[in-house]
């Protein structure tokens, strides 16, 4: 009877899952398949998970724009890059620091780490802060330091819980006893046996640059900066700008009608989303284990 149970269990687990993946993976699909659609056949059958009419007509409409795309393609994976690195060296750094009991002051910095993730200065003293004290408006730095992905607090955090439960102080103590310091017993002992942790918050920090806008928006006005999300937004904006004051123009409504708003909507998601699909598996089980090994104590 117990193994009868336990079985039954396993199979409501398992059918559980696949029907959490079905809700992941059918909207993405969908999502594929109607920007691979006409736009007018979309208009008129609606979304299909198999289109009556395909057409690459979305896509050729984007390719137009193609100079503009690959440029804030670049901006945005060179962000990326940067960004993730950089955060994530410096929460890396801070959660060791505080995961070590001895540091001085240690319940006040962790209080005050906490303190950000509940609350912020609100959006007036921030943007006058970056602008007139850091001018990052119309720089790369605008896309790189506001809006808390470069350090955020839930991250710091996050590090320094694994480094609690996971790292042996014993470790520490012996590199100590041979003479070595503190950066060299973080880049040659914690930092190797913390790759979970490191790739999970990585992958946070990434994620949270290639999706942010919120800050090419508020930052930048020269368009040339303007990363993926941004121009992805602009773009949109301008079709709905084109529905919205061309709309009593019969001339101008014919020509708005040739142009796939609908489908160049996916096309646009479709293409924010395709590097993170591709690179996420590679990262998957270092995410599922940096996630998971932290919460338990050994």
């Amino acid at each position: 009877m117990k193994r009868m149970k336990v079985n039954k269990s396993a199979l409501v687990a398992h059918i559980v899952l696949i029907c959490f993946v079905l809700f992941c993976t059918l909207p993405t699909l969908l999502l594929v398949t109607s920007s691979l659609s006409d736009n007018d056949s979309v208009f008129r059958n609606g979304y299909s998970f198999w289109p009556k009419e395909w057409s690459l007509e979305a896509y050729r409409y984007m390719a137009t724009q193609g100079q503009t795309i690959f440029r804030a393609y670049g901006i945005s994976i060179l962000t990326t890059f940067i960004g993730t690195i950089s955060g994530l060296m410096l929460t890396a750094m801070l959660g060791y620091t505080l995961s070590r009991n001895e540091l001085p002051g240690r319940k006040i910095i962790n209080f005050l780490v906490f303190f950000t993730v509940l609350f912020n200065g609100g959006m007036v003293p921030t943007y006058l802060l970056y602008v007139n004290t850091l001018h990052v408006k119309n720089t790369i730095f605008a896309l790189l330091l506001p809006n808390n992905i470069l350090v955020n607090g839930f991250n710091v955090l996050l590090v320094r819980t694994y480094f609690n439960n996971n790292t042996p102080k014993e470790l520490i103590e012996s590199a100590m006893v041979d003479g070595a310091k503190e950066f060299r017993i973080f880049f040659s002992i914690i930092m190797p046996i913390s790759k979970p942790i490191l790739a999970t918050v990585g992958l946070l920090i990434g994620i949270g640059y290639w999706n942010d806008w919120y800050n090419g928006l508020l930052y930048l006005t020269n368009t040339k900066l303007f990363s993926l999300q941004n121009y992805l937004n602009r773009i949109l904006l301008d079709i709905q700008f084109m529905t919205q004051s061309m709309a009593g123009s019969a001339e101008a409504a014919n020509a708005l009608g040739k142009m796939p708003t609908i489908t160049v909507r996916m096309a646009i998601a479709v293409i924010g989303i395709l590097p993170l699909m591709i690179i996420f598996p590679f990262f998957q089980s270092y995410f599922a284990r940096g996630m998971t090994v932290g919460a338990v104590k050994g």
